[in-house]
């Protein structure tokens, strides 16, 4: 008889799902796209509803295409974006819409935290600035602003978690997403701090259990396999974060490995089992969880800018009709036309630059009022020029934090492995060489973050002995070095999207104010 994995995951914008065999190939793959909810400013909602409806589109296309029995499926991971917030009911149904990772709303309960605990204190604690943390400060945004939504959550789920729940009738939270609840949620010692959640007015039993990202917590229900089409009793893990399951489905196993993805969210991740290096100054500036890999003891450190891959998605959707036309008629990438546009214009796009801070910004500069800029706009100026610079202050958004890090002595492995999203443009693969000045490569194996997640699911059911399996199947292509000039002028442009920033600074604020009236 023939074993089959199955992972799920749930990014900002989509979710995907793929079967894999005992040798790492892929025999059935999914996608599917979900719409964001802007109701107000700051915030940023996906339907939770549609969350299951899609798991159940995804499950069954995958194993259609893999042409398997479900019986032959031995076990089943979850991952998704993350911060997000999905509250249920004791009936398990959501309670309002859900939070995903760029909804920031919740300023003024991040402000009260930081004023009532201390921002010391908390990231003594949580290993984490307040601002990437939503859960627990969106829990308080909700208790502040619908306090009979509040009082009917039975748990506060991830994304994940809500799947895993729909999946397992069992509410329960991994260590790699726990991190994200931030706040009272101890990194290190893998807990939540009970008297510091009741001095917040937080009641404990909303939290869900905790579990090792490699622990099978529970098995398919009859009712989910129904709806979903997969057999009885299938092994469920805890999961992971998303970005760790796309880092393990590329190969990062080991202490010092480094990948980026460039999904909705633009971020790289460095493993390593350095607290010290967490609770620094420079940690501070970053964002840091439990890795999969032994997510007892095993930590990631992940720079992130909030809208990466979302910038060009943003383009296209708003600004590309012509674009997104010829790709109905003819079925080429609008992306793709996009990429040749911006190909033909020259390193620092001609004098414009491009602050990328669409929905706020994260790592290093942590400032929720931050918005996009486009400067030095001219009528020489094309939709070319446009995406290069969005894909130039893409890059120097995540360089920002690079350099901080790379300073700070923390081992890395190189080359740097580009994975998801909008790494498979080589543009950009190469604008982020030359501004990182590091060799990169590009996985072959694009699968993404169910790949990682299929295979937690082996490690888990013990059908993989440990996630070095993964070595074996995977495989770099297209290196880059990166180009000695056009490092050294876009560090002359890196220096100006700096005082460009600092300059404007305060004039965020002060457009956050007119704005919220």
């Amino acid at each position: 008889m023939a074993y089959y994995f199955l992972g799920l995951d749930y990014g900002t914008g989509g979710a995907k799902a793929c079967v894999i065999n005992t040798e790492g190939e892929v025999l059935g793959f999914a996608f599917e796209e979900y719409p964001f909810i802007y109701e107000k400013p700051g915030w940023s909602e996906h339907d939770p509803l549609l969350y299951w409806q899609v798991a159940c589109r995804l499950i069954k296309q995958s194993i259609s295409e893999a042409h398997l029995n479900p019986e032959e499926i031995k076990g089943i991971a979850v991952s998704s974006a993350l911060p997000s917030l999905v509250m249920v009911d004791k009936n398990h149904d959501p309670l309002q819409r859900a939070y995903n990772l760029m909804d920031r709303r919740a300023v003024q309960e991040a402000t009260w935290l930081k004023e009532h605990l201390g921002e010391e204190k908390i990231f003594k604690i949580s290993g984490n600035r307040i601002e990437d943390h939503p859960v627990i400060v969106n829990l308080l945004w909700e208790k502040n602003n619908r306090p009979d939504t509040f009082e009917k959550i039975y748990k506060a789920l991830t994304i994940d978690g809500f799947i895993t729940l729909k999946l397992t009738g069992k509410p329960v939270l991994n260590y790699s997403a726990a991190g994200f609840y931030g706040v009272a949620y101890n990194l290190c010692e893998r807990r939540f701090e009970v008297n510091l959640l009741e001095e917040i007015g937080i009641d404990i039993s909303i939290m869900p259990e905790l579990f090792k990202c490699e622990q099978i917590i529970g098995q398919v229900t009859r009712k989910a396999a129904v709806e979903t089409g997969l057999a009885v009793n299938i092994p469920v893990a805890a999961g992971q974060v998303d970005c760790n399951a796309g880092w393990i489905g590329a190969g990062a196993v080991q202490e010092g490995d480094i990948q980026s993805n460039l999904g909705s969210v633009g971020n790289f991740g460095i493993i390593h089992k350095n607290t010290d290096f967490i609770f620094s100054s420079v940690g501070n500036k970053m964002i840091n969880f439990a890795y999969t890999v032994d997510s007892e003891k095993t930590y990631v450190t992940v720079p992130s800018t909030t809208t990466g891959g979302q910038s060009i998605r943003y383009i296209r959707d708003n600004f590309s009709q012509l674009e997104v036309g010829i790709e109905r008629s003819l079925g080429v990438s609008s992306y793709d036309l996009l990429n040749l546009q911006a190909k033909k214009v020259p390193v620092g796009s001609e004098g414009l630059v491009i602050l990328p801070f669409l929905m706020g910004e994260r790592t290093p500069i942590w400032d929720v009022h931050a918005r996009g800029v486009i400067f030095g706009l001219s009528l020489n100026h094309g939709k070319g020029h446009i995406v290069r610079a969005m894909m130039e202050g893409v890059a120097y958004a995540m360089y920002d934090s690079f350099r901080l890090i790379k300073e700070a002595g923390l081992k890395i492995n190189y080359p740097m492995v580009l994975n998801e999203g909008g790494a498979v443009s080589k543009l950009w693969r190469k604008i982020i060489s030359d501004v990182f000045n590091i060799p990169i490569v590009l996985v072959k194996r694009r699968t993404g973050a169910p790949y990682g997640d299929a295979i937690l699911a082996g490690v888990a059911t013990g059908f993989f002995k440990d996630f070095s399996v993964v070595k074996k199947w995977v495989e770099y292509i297209e290196p880059m070095e990166p180009n000695k000039e056009n490092h050294e002028l876009y560090m002359e442009y890196f220096t100006f999207y700096k005082k460009l920033y600092k300059h404007l600074k305060e004039d965020f604020k002060e457009l956050a104010k007119l704005r919220d009236k």
